[in-house]
């Protein structure tokens, strides 16, 4: 049998008299798949063992969110129980996990699911069962496509947008530059891959050159070797953080000083850059749409003080300098919202209407000129980026905030 881990945080439920808050009208329990008087029950998937299991702390970090949302009374009188298990990165795991949460759990809703391998292998049924599978935590194109996956959602720009600005900007900088591309081989490292031949189109043939790693290599150091010897002007790292940052150590290493961009899931200097060593990053490239509580750029920027502020308070064993906490909040900050515009209809119809009419959105974790904006034909939540480089102690943020869909 499956080992499953598996966490809830449901606090101060509500007594009947919240049912109603003024101005709300709330659903009938009968309509609302896991939305009762008291409580809306959301569900995810996450790792919480296996090769990634680092980034499992952001199902941590808006388990310790929705206990502060209870505390403050919840949405619409109704507090948030939050319902999580682990899939080890293991797509056939997911599966399980997610039939659970949805056939026995009765979750309203999806919320923040992991991995781009995961998320491929239940997105069918999910769709099919009309259950909203909202801002998930991927980097990839399709996750957009609101044709194919209408009750899905993904959150951050895709990797083929990102892409896509790195090598715009390396050809502004070296027009007949080379480029090389590590990735993941997977539909994240593959959207890199695709945005490159989006800028490069017929010369991608001639002036780019690939290697790909899988999330279980122990090291991509092979790979880095064999991309150095195409002798590229350009080195773009599409992956997870785990093989950014040996991507950074092996370049370094290797004296080998390429333009070098990162991806920006992987661009923490809490998680990446200073356990690498600044000194091996400097000049390293990457992309932004959030604070990073570790850059002394934003020491006295309210809203990473009001971030710091929960973390004490609510997620105390939580690292506040580690960005995936901050991305967490930041998503589940979100979320609230779209809950809040439900005003009290919580069936899964109007949860997905509600996703889907986020208009200029601001959340005081993104950079300046960032927002969020969704439509029923716009699944891309953010489409805004922009770059920045190692320079001293962190991040420097240089030219114009990009708007991806006019690329």
């Amino acid at each position: 049998m499956v080992s499953i881990n598996r966490r809830t945080w449901l606090t101060g439920a509500a007594g009947a008299g919240l049912a109603a808050v003024a101005g709300l009208k709330p659903s009938l329990a009968e309509d609302t798949p896991g939305v009762t008087a008291t409580e809306i029950r959301i569900g995810s998937t996450t790792s919480l063992s296996g090769p990634v299991s680092a980034l499992g702390v952001q199902a941590r970090c808006q388990e310790a969110y929705f206990k502060m949302l209870n505390e403050q009374g919840g949405i619409a009188g109704r507090q948030i129980k939050y319902i999580y298990y682990d899939d080890a990165f293991n797509p056939a795991k997911t599966v399980e996990q997610v039939r659970r949460l949805i056939e026995s759990d009765n979750v309203a809703f999806l919320f923040n699911m992991l991995g781009t391998a995961p998320n491929s292998a239940v997105v069918k049924y999910i769709n099919a069962a009309k259950v909203p599978h909202l801002f998930l935590s991927v980097n990839g194109d399709k996750w957009g496509d609101y044709k194919s996956y209408p009750w899905t959602m993904g959150f951050a720009p895709s990797a083929r947008t990102e892409a896509q600005v790195f090598v715009r900007y390396a050809l502004s900088q070296h027009k007949d530059a080379k480029i090389a591309v590590l990735y993941q081989n997977d539909d994240l490292g593959k959207d890199f891959v695709a945005g490159a031949k989006d800028v490069l189109g017929e010369r991608f043939a001639t002036s780019a050159v690939v290697a790909s790693h899988e999330v279980t290599d122990p090291t991509i150091d092979s790979q880095i070797v064999a991309l150095r010897g195409a002798n590229p002007d350009v080195l773009i790292s599409g992956t997870t953080a785990k093989f950014c940052a040996q991507s950074i150590r092996k370049i370094y290493e290797l004296g080998w000083k390429p333009m070098h961009f990162i991806a920006s899931g992987a661009a923490s200097l809490s998680s990446t850059i200073i356990p690498v060593g600044l000194d091996k990053a400097q000049g390293t490239i990457s992309s932004a749409y959030i604070k990073d509580v570790a850059d002394p750029a934003w020491a006295n920027d309210q809203g990473v003080k009001d971030f710091l502020a929960f973390m004490e308070k609510y997620f105390p064993d939580g690292n506040p300098k580690e960005g995936y906490n901050l991305y967490a909040y930041m998503v589940a900050n979100v979320l609230k919202i779209v809950l809040e515009q439900c005003k009290g209809n919580f069936t899964r119809d109007n949860i997905m209407a509600q996703a889907n009419n986020l208009k200029d959105v601001y959340v005081p974790t993104l950079l300046p000129g960032i927002k969020v904006n969704t439509s029923p034909t716009n699944h891309h939540p953010l489409q805004q980026l922009q770059l920045q480089r190692i320079e001293g102690p962190g991040w420097l943020r240089f030219g114009e905030v990009i708007e991806g869909a006019n690329l």
